[in-house]
């Protein structure tokens, strides 16, 4: 049987600015209690992408990330524009941040990333043979390094800690397990 889902009585956006969609909800629950501030993050999605170079190189990207105050080390990533496909902002970003390109990049999966407060989805992408192509295009709010790690290493990052990003954690496990590289330590 299905669930019975809440119901949305009245609903205003509190912020609505390019970094930011928040609504408030006032909903009632399937018992008739009523919530008058559920917030949700609206949100167009954003990629993730794994570029790996000829040589088997993960192109990593080192940034401030403003929400918690810190530097970290992830996959190139970010939000999807208005009018554009989760493949062209894969493309653009990994052009963007990194100033790699790639031939062939292909969607490998999607996650949901925070389901109780956002309707934001995180789209993974596979871009095999990257290479460099020209110099990144920051925007103001970037200041990024790249790096690159060997499939070993990237392992190591995410057993340890050094990458602890979930949407990317979860990215590179996949992404290893799909090119047999996931192997339980002994």
């Amino acid at each position: 049987m299905e669930p019975r889902r809440w119901r949305v009585t009245a609903s205003s956006y509190v912020i609505d600015s390019h970094f930011l969609r928040l609504r408030r909800d006032t909903i009632e629950l399937p018992d008739g209690t009523v919530v008058d501030d559920y917030y949700v993050r609206e949100s167009r999605g954003f990629v993730v992408v794994f570029a790996q170079t000829a040589t088997g190189e993960v192109v990593l990207v080192r940034q401030y990330k403003h929400g918690i105050g810190k530097r970290i080390l992830e996959l190139p990533a970010g939000a999807i524009d208005p009018g554009e496909s989760p493949l062209e902002a894969a493309r653009r970003e990994l052009r963007e941040e990194t100033a790699y390109d790639a031939q062939r990049i292909s969607f490998v999966r999607s996650f949901i990333t925070d389901p109780t407060n956002s309707d934001s989805a995180a789209h993974l992408f596979y871009a095999p043979d990257a290479y460099v192509d020209g110099s990144q295009r920051l925007d103001a709010t970037e200041d990024i390094t790249v790096e690159l790690a060997s499939l070993r290493e990237l392992h190591e990052m995410i057993s340890d800690g050094r990458i602890d990003c979930m949407p990317h954690v979860a990215a590179i496990y996949v992404m290893l397990e799909r090119l047999g590289n996931l192997r339980a330590e002994t």
